[in-house]
């Protein structure tokens, strides 16, 4: 006889995708439009030009660069928070360390902060309050990834789809910032995020399959775009 055994996910309520689509929206205060994670100079550059370049570029951070770094900091942050698998304050610790420039720190740093603050200031409810006061009260900025994913540990949204949400957020600022550089039309925009989906519900299932100790990324021109962006002689963006 064969056993066949099911995991079977929890469903992600009413409640909880009311809280992560307003954390997640581009409206909650986190200054996310001002930041280009190096795509500014990439423009500027020649290597990206269009839409075909766009989805390839930011596909490649998604896969290979801070996409991959972010997906794992939240899949052990939500489980540090949901499960009490693991140092909530390492996770912070190695979130901090693992950004390819200053500008890139700053734009994780400067994110995860503002999220926080945001959130203290505007939850209602006690599961969210203590354990974002427990995040705030270690002796670092949180990694924008793992503040998100505190938050939505706190309220037990399923990790699957809040980490699905927030690379699809990463994937639509990215290319929000090209629309307004190239300059790239709305429509070209949408059908980049579009084509995007695959490759973000296979970083989710990567993420959650992959071993913990598995852990980096390897998107050198990313890093050095960014790089190049700190010296830019006309910048419309902070990274």
């Amino acid at each position: 006889m064969t056993i066949i055994t099911m995991t079977i996910e929890p469903a992600l309520g009413e409640s909880g995708l009311y809280r992560l689509m307003t954390w997640l929206s581009p409206g909650f205060p986190v200054g996310a439009f001002s930041y280009s994670h190096g795509v500014e100079y990439a423009i500027e550059a020649g290597l990206v030009t269009g839409r075909d370049s766009l989805q390839g570029w930011v596909e490649g951070i998604i896969r290979h660069g801070a996409g991959r770094v972010d997906a794992d900091l939240f899949r052990d942050a939500w489980r540090a928070v949901a499960d009490g698998a693991g140092d909530l304050a390492s996770i912070v610790e190695r979130a901090n360390a693992m950004r390819g420039s200053k500008e890139m720190a700053l734009e994780s740093a400067s994110q995860g902060a503002a999220f926080l603050e945001a959130v203290l200031g505007t939850a209602a409810d006690p599961a969210v309050t203590g354990a974002m006061q427990r995040l705030s009260e270690i002796d670092r900025k949180p990694a924008y990834a793992v503040a998100v994913a505190v938050a939505a540990a706190s309220i037990r949204v399923p990790l699957r789809p809040a980490l699905t949400a927030c690379l699809h957020a990463m994937a639509a600022n990215l290319i929000s910032a090209a629309v307004r550089i190239v300059p790239l039309g709305q429509s070209d925009g949408q059908r980049a995020l579009a084509a995007l989906e695959p490759v973000i519900i296979a970083a989710v299932a990567a993420s959650l399959s992959r071993d913990p100790e598995d852990f980096g990324a390897a998107a050198p021109m990313v890093d050095w775009s960014s790089m190049q962006h700190e010296t830019q002689y006309t910048r419309l963006f902070r990274s």
